[in-house]
């Protein structure tokens, strides 16, 4: 997001001519890498996890005696 925000700023905000560099391309250009860094970003969150994901808890009930003793694996899909 802040590639973006620096782009919009140098191609539609500012208004210099330098000699060396054109301002409003470098703007441009920021604002592409920065969309695409978005779009990726957004794209691959899903394959990390992000704030969700699938949790596996291990719930082990133990009641005393040896040959009562149960495992339970709850899977969750948030």
């Amino acid at each position: 997001m802040g590639l973006i925000a620096v782009g919009a700023i140098l191609d539609f905000a500012v208004d210099v001519n330098a000699r060396a560099v054109d301002i409003h391309t470098v703007g441009l250009i920021l604002m592409i890498v920065g969309a695409i860094g978005l779009v990726l970003s957004l794209l691959f969150w899903n394959s990390w996890g992000g704030f969700g994901g699938a949790r596996r808890r291990t719930v082990v009930y133990d009641d005393g005696a040896p040959t009562t003793r149960r495992r339970v694996v709850d899977d969750q899909y948030v």
